[in-house]
């Protein structure tokens, strides 16, 4: 027997199926469609999983039942004025399963020489224009809003791996704070609200902050500032310590994370989400990952070399196509390279999650 959760949101439930350790296997429904978890989305920063269509992105055996947009990136362009107009990003994107949005807190990070941060919110330049903007955890809830995601993201603080402990402390009462005022805001029907957690790597300071975000009673709870510049052993340290104490009846989500080997250690401490750019990033720039290890596909051993890139993959690209053809595609610099090593990647995302989920529903116990 499953154990099914309702969560604040109406439409929305979390039903965990089994477990192995920590490890979980489940399914989030949501109003426009179930996600199985532990799930990787493939990230659509700008609209658009980058090289691929909607249709690509259905079909099996990639089968990609959530992806994300972002916020910042939207909002600045095309703007609210046309995905408001186009009725929403799901319409205006033609993508008809769940979208999950950023909150824009990331760029605070990425972005941070062209921002200020204040108690309010964030003042910044944008990155295309050189125009000044004001985001705010109620200006970041009103976009999100327009673009109609299923599941939005509170705007939060996310500080450098190498903060202080004085701006860990600094940022982890704002995520608080903004977190309430993000609360407070009117969502559209059918829009599911995460909290994140931040704390960089003191693990004392990241279970206080989740007792405290946990207490606002979100839909789900999301691990945030990891993998921005911490080392890889400080990571798993919070992941092993932290994941598996939020929440059991709500989804968990690792925010930005990462290699196929991050993914496993994730998903065994207790983590139901995950995004990342690297599978589509790596494929543009000529890394692939397979069942043997990683292809470096410009290598010159893979001129002549008629077999697919990994022999284990039912995707298209491994189908159809040799290591030798997207070398030369690679080399030519032709669009189609982006196409097919993109659909690779995240092919390999897919299954490698998918499988991990499979041994948690044999070889775990059921809730």
């Amino acid at each position: 027997m499953s154990q099914t959760f309702d969560l604040p949101t109406p439409g929305f439930s979390f039903e965990l199926l089994a477990t192995l350790g920590h490890a979980r296997a489940g399914v989030l429904h949501t109003p426009r469609g179930s996600i199985p978890t532990p799930v990787f989305m493939p990230v659509g920063t700008a609209g658009t999983v980058k090289a691929m269509t909607p249709d690509e992105l259905r079909a099996e055996p990639l089968d990609a039942r959530i992806i994300l947009g972002n916020t910042y990136h939207l909002y600045l362009r095309p703007g609210l004025d046309v995905i408001g107009g186009a009725g929403g990003l799901h319409r205006f994107a033609a993508w008809d399963r769940p979208i999950l949005t950023d909150s824009g807190g990331y760029q605070v990070f990425s972005l941070k020489a062209i921002n200020a941060i204040d108690d309010d919110g964030v003042t910044f330049q944008s990155h295309l224009d050189g125009s000044r903007h004001r985001l705010t955890p109620e200006v970041s809830m009103q976009i999100q809003g327009v673009l109609g995601s299923d599941v939005a993201m509170c705007f939060d603080e996310c500080p450098a791996g190498d903060a202080d402990a004085a701006t860990h402390d600094r940022a982890r009462a704002r995520t608080t704070a903004w977190a309430r005022r993000c609360r407070a805001v009117a969502r559209p029907r059918g829009q599911a609200l995460f909290g994140i957690v931040q704390g960089g790597i003191d693990v004392g300071a990241r279970l206080a902050h989740l007792a405290e975000i946990s207490a606002l009673d979100f839909d789900g709870h999301a691990l945030g500032g990891l993998a921005v510049g911490e080392n890889i052993d400080d990571t798993y340290r919070v992941l092993d310590e932290v994941a598996h104490r939020l929440p059991a009846e709500r989804p968990r989500y690792l925010m930005g994370v990462g290699t196929p080997a991050d993914l496993e250690r994730g998903i065994a401490s207790g983590i139901d989400m995950f995004d990342c750019v690297m599978p589509t990033r790596n494929a543009r720039n000529g890394y692939l990952f397979t069942s043997q290890g990683r292809v470096v596909i410009s290598h010159a051993q893979h001129k002549a070399d008629f077999s697919p890139v990994d022999p284990e993959c039912p995707c298209t690209t491994c189908r159809v196509h040799s290591r030798a053809y997207l070398r030369h595609l690679e080399a030519a610099q032709e669009i189609l390279y982006a196409r097919l090593a993109t659909l690779h990647n995240l092919t390999f995302y897919a299954r490698h999650v998918r499988r991990l989920r499979e041994r948690i529903l044999l070889e775990g116990t059921r809730a």
